[in-house]
């Protein structure tokens, strides 16, 4: 009997780049996977890198993963001052470059979906691949519901999780609306929050951005996911966003805003075969 792949653990430790700390965990490849790049996780706004676990856990063992906590959320330390979504890009890419990593692949969720476009475009020769989940394309999207991005604009539900178990169904969806308490375990059961100036600067970052005016220039294979019942991102920005990008794929699943985690056992797979389409090919 062939004996299971074991993943090699976690090292998490605090990286220095540009006189701007941030706490990092970076899973090392292994087997087939030691000379690919490896897979970026760009969380979504507010979380710890802890969110991302469970899809971490599902993917391929021997997949090389790096995560991070933005500046000022999570283990993080505030910046020294405010950020643009492009010039964080750029400090993204240094910061592979610092752990060895000259080309990789991006996956972004929500917020951090933002910043996987951003990189795209911006770093075209580090980017290999693209997974865009459960995000947007800026100010220029069909919005949530008012009463839901009147729930986004403070890091309440980070922080109190009695209020995020109340919220949960209504902002994000799928299986939050029959399990509202597994939201507010994700949000609070291993993560961390980070000082709120960190919440407010990522809100800070999105202002004014938008990603289409370039995202007819994305050259990367890109996967689009979406949820059908995701109240922050509505079904039709994951479709154009499918639409807009040249070698786009979109997948669909029957799930909300963190389909990503909460169906991780269902959807790891099919970022691991599309990853992976480069090794067969």
């Amino acid at each position: 009997m062939t004996a299971e792949p074991v993943a090699l653990p976690d090292r998490v430790r605090t990286v220095t780049v540009r006189r701007i700390a941030v706490r990092v965990s970076t899973r090392a490849a292994a087997g087939r996977y030691v000379n690919e790049p490896p897979l970026l996780l760009c969380n979504g706004i507010g979380v710890s890198l802890e969110v991302l676990q469970p899809f971490v856990d599902a993917l391929h063992p021997h997949r090389g993963v790096v995560r991070f906590d933005v500046p000022g959320v999570g283990g993080s330390p505030l910046p020294p001052y405010p950020y643009t979504v492009a010039g964080l890009a750029s400090w993204v890419t240094a910061l592979m470059a610092s752990l060895g990593h000259t080309r990789f692949d991006v996956l972004g969720l929500s917020w951090g979906g933002g910043l996987a476009q951003q990189l795209a475009v911006q770093s075209p020769r580090r980017v290999r691949r693209v997974v865009l989940t459960a995000t947007g394309t800026g100010w220029m999207m069909k919005p949530a519901h008012p009463r839901v991005l009147a729930k986004m604009m403070t890091p309440r539900r980070h922080r109190d999780p009695a209020y995020a178990a109340s919220i949960a169904a209504e902002i994000y969806g799928g299986t939050m609306r029959s399990n509202p308490e597994v939201g507010a375990s994700l949000l609070h059961a291993a993560t961390r929050s980070g000082p709120k100036r960190g919440y407010y600067y990522q809100l800070l970052a999105m202002t004014g951005w938008t990603s289409l005016p370039f995202l007819g220039l994305l050259r990367q294979p890109t996967l689009v996911m979406g949820g059908k019942d995701d109240p922050i991102i509505p079904v039709e920005n994951p479709l154009m966003q499918a639409r807009l990008i040249p070698h786009a794929r979109l997948h669909l699943y029957d799930g909300g805003h963190l389909g990503i985690v909460t169906e991780a056992a269902e959807l790891a797979p099919v970022v691991d075969a599309f990853l992976d389409e480069e090794l067969s090919a």
